[in-house]
């Protein structure tokens, strides 16, 4: 078995990288080999994509909180 890399062509885009990483944050993949899905993501996509989610979903829950926290009581 020869492990050479996947063609550029079989390389996954932008969007399915970013499909890949958050279906990553709940959990959740394909039933399809592992290694293959892998291999086939640019891990310099994947990480970029990784990094800007975290950030989305940390500034989301610090505008949440600020949300809830300055909601009059109405007491």
């Amino acid at each position: 078995m020869s492990m050479q890399p996947p063609k550029t062509s079989e390389r996954a885009s932008l969007l399915r990288t970013v499909q890949a990483v958050l279906w990553s944050f709940i959990g959740v993949r394909k039933n399809t080999d592992y290694q293959q899905d892998i291999e086939k993501l640019n891990p310099f996509y994947t990480i970029g994509v990784a990094i800007a989610a975290v950030l989305l979903f940390v500034l989301g829950l610090i505008a949440l909180v600020n949300w809830v926290v300055v909601q009059p009581t109405g007491l």
